[in-house]
């Protein structure tokens, strides 16, 4: 039976609490809807430019191109 060194485990838990925290972020990221008026949904860069399949700055050439409509959201409590 093989054994694990203590320090060798705490790193590997680390990491592994590391991975589960991008995972709740990028969980986060994809789940930010933001209710707007008459029920329509706001998505933020990340995930309209993930939905389109486009980058984030193609996403700014749409917006001066005027291809496509978009808002300045401030949010109290640090989110846009």
């Amino acid at each position: 039976m093989s054994y694990i060194d203590n320090e060798i485990l705490e790193r590997l838990i680390g990491t592994m609490v590391e991975g589960f925290a991008r995972i709740e972020k990028k969980l986060d990221q994809m789940n930010r809807l933001k209710e707007c008026m008459n029920g329509d949904r706001l998505l933020d860069n990340v995930d309209l430019a993930e939905l389109l399949g486009v980058s984030q700055r193609t996403l700014a050439r749409y917006r001066q191109e005027g291809k496509i409509k978009y808002y300045s959201v401030v949010i109290s409590g640090g989110y846009q």
